[in-house]
């Protein structure tokens, strides 16, 4: 017998906008033999499970979307002096000893959650359907959870049951990842098909978030599970997966839910949205006039008002309860934005629209160059959409200003993920000229648990999963140009771009449509092309606290690095000690090698 302790008020707010009166049920007599046995218990527990997805913004510098935005070949490290898991994450390396357990706790908490779950639905009396969507959505969260850790740290323990012990030898890559698949195509073929717009995932969502696993561990591991095997550059993806329930998961059937997806998820109401700038909040109707960009061009963003954005297939909801020292904690704002915020230390007029935060993740400069070649007459919407130039801001102050610590710091701020200000409107009440955040506009000044709105005020959807994204998996896995085709025409208005299909247009088009959005890491990785990609980094020109210098090569440069570690984070220290020799450390992890210490000139 397991207590259960799910925070279900907790879960429950945090995938709504709106306040909720909830049942003040007891939780603690409650366990595996007496909950959940009815339909509202199912949804609370459920409830619990998505939970999770905003415990990880508690701590967002630990998780893998942090992780795969900063190794990736777009960005850097960034943040200040004292910032070095933001700068370790970029190079590869790892600072102190359990940088990210935070993380990998939380993840497996809600792998038990998702456990429970399953198990109490095999014996709860529910109307069909809806069991099958709740069934579905478990499998769904649980594949996720464990897609990211097997993604950040490889072979990881597996879990299944709810009272499995903690202290399991980690299987092969191959049987985590034929979990991952079985639990996501099991997902695709029993839930209904509707499209959900609450903040659950539906039928759609599992059968993107399978392509999109499909496409790495085929690719990734289609040489072996040694480190040699991961870091060759020879590309075979694999074309079926064994099941551990003795099937077997082939592309073509994969390829099938991807057309699924693409056409029936069309007429269920996912699609592209009319303008590739209304996907970013700075369209929002209180910032869009203000911003000369995209002033008198009659935008608006896709989430305004609540707007359930068509293209979002995936998301983590946010909402006005962040605190520190009251209700639910700070998960329930988008730590994300404020970490990818540009950084503080001067004033909000200096950097409008663009609100301020930690400054995670400056553009690398190999990208604006890349983009450039492919992109000479600027007829491609989505460069000038994604990345703005800070010297097009007449007034900010390279080095953080009056902060003077920026490290990796280059002449380039991405547009999507970072927090977004607004003029104070007209007869508000708030009493500063501009809004630290657009939210407070939107959203009203009243029930806030937190007045630090730079820090907990952002709130508006992370979205992880775009139909764009789709459109362009259904041509790579089809080697074809539909899906391509689509894409492109948005960004540039220009149809049938693509005649022919070639992996190297399907990957500068993933890069351009998908920039710092947390696919382009496992996307090198997977085609690999890492060691290479993450090379061009290198002197690339960056500022230390204000002063022009130079990304140099530290713990060894970005290719050895890779090659030492095919990707992976170190496993914290506590998680090996926990599992009693069961869990070995990670290559390139077992010395001084793997350890950043501060950044050299």
């Amino acid at each position: 017998m397991k207590k259960i302790s799910l925070y279900i008020s907790a879960a429950i707010v945090a995938l709504s906008m709106s306040s909720c009166d909830l049942d003040s049920l007891s939780m603690k007599e409650a366990d595996t033999t007496n909950f959940p046995k009815t339909t509202e218990q199912i949804n609370q527990t459920l409830a619990g499970v998505y939970q999770n997805l905003n415990e990880i913004s508690k701590n967002p510098q630990e998780s893998y979307l942090y992780w795969s935005l900063l190794a990736s070949d777009d960005m850097l490290g960034g943040g200040g002096l004292n910032d070095k898991l933001m700068q370790a994450c970029d190079l590869l390396c790892n600072y102190g000893t359990n940088m990210t357990e935070n993380f990998w706790k939380a993840r497996y908490q809600g792998i038990n959650r998702a456990n429970t779950l399953i198990e109490a639905l095999e014996n709860v009396e529910m109307e069909a359907t809806a069991k099958a969507q709740a069934l579905g959505e478990a499998k769904f969260l649980r594949a996720f959870y464990y897609y990211e850790l097997a993604s950040m740290y490889g072979r990881v323990p597996l879990n299944l049951t709810s009272t499995a012990p903690d202290n399991t030898t980690p299987p092969s890559a191959a049987e985590i990842w034929g979990q991952i698949l079985q639990d996501l195509y099991e997902a695709s073929t029993t839930m209904p098909a509707q499209r959900l717009t609450n903040g659950h995932v539906d039928k759609y969502a599992a059968e993107a978030m399978l392509g999109r696993a499909w496409l790495f561990y085929t690719g990734f591991y289609c040489n072996g599970e040694e480190i040699k095997d991961l870091t060759s550059t020879n590309y075979s993806p694999m074309t079926e997966v064994a099941l551990p329930n003795g099937t077997t998961l082939t592309k073509k059937m994969v390829s099938d839910l991807i057309d699924d997806c693409v056409n029936n998820g069309k007429s269920a109401g996912y699609a592209l949205v009319p303008d590739y700038r209304e996907l970013w909040a700075y369209t929002n109707k209180y910032t869009v006039e203000d911003f000369p960009y995209t002033k008198g061009q009659n935008l608006k963003w896709a989430e305004d008002d609540n707007q359930a954005n068509p293209e979002s297939m995936f998301a983590i909801k946010f909402n006005k309860t962040a605190s520190w020292n009251k209700g639910w904690g700070i998960g329930t704002c988008n730590g994300y934005a404020l970490h990818f915020g540009v950084r503080g230390g001067q004033p909000y007029a200096d950097t409008f629209p663009f609100g301020q935060g930690w400054g995670a993740g400056p553009v690398a400069p190999n990208l604006v160059n890349d983009w450039k070649v492919a992109n000479p007459k600027n007829t491609d919407v989505r460069e000038d959409a994604s990345v703005k130039n800070v010297n097009d801001m007449p007034a900010y102050k390279h080095g953080g200003a009056s902060w003077a610590d920026f490290i990796q710091e280059t002449d380039y701020y991405q547009m999507k993920l970072g927090p977004v200000a607004c003029k104070t409107p007209v007869g508000s009440a708030y009493s500063k000229e501009y809004m630290e955040v657009f939210e407070l506009a939107m959203y009203g000044l009243d029930g806030w648990l937190n007045d630090n709105y730079m820090q907990t005020g952002n709130i508006r959807d992370l979205v992880l999963i775009r139909y764009a994204d789709v459109l362009l998996m259904q041509s790579e896995l089809e080697e074809n140009v539909a899906g391509m085709n689509e894409v492109h025409k948005r960004a540039t208005g220009v149809a049938n771009y693509y005649t022919s299909y070639s992996l190297a247009d399907l990957q500068k088009e993933r890069r351009w449509e998908l920039a710092f959005e947390g696919t382009r890491w496992n996307d090198i990785r997977r085609w690999h092309i890492a060691a290479a990609a993450l090379d061009k980094q290198t002197n690339q020109p960056i500022y230390t606290s204000g002063a022009e210098s130079k990304n140099v090569a530290q713990n060894g440069g970005y290719t050895t690095r890779y090659n030492a570690t095919a990707g992976f984070a170190k496993i914290p220290e506590n998680q090996i000690t926990l599992n009693h020799g069961m869990l070995q450390q990670n290559a390139g992890y077992t010395d001084a090698s793997g350890e950043y210490n501060g950044w050299k000139e």
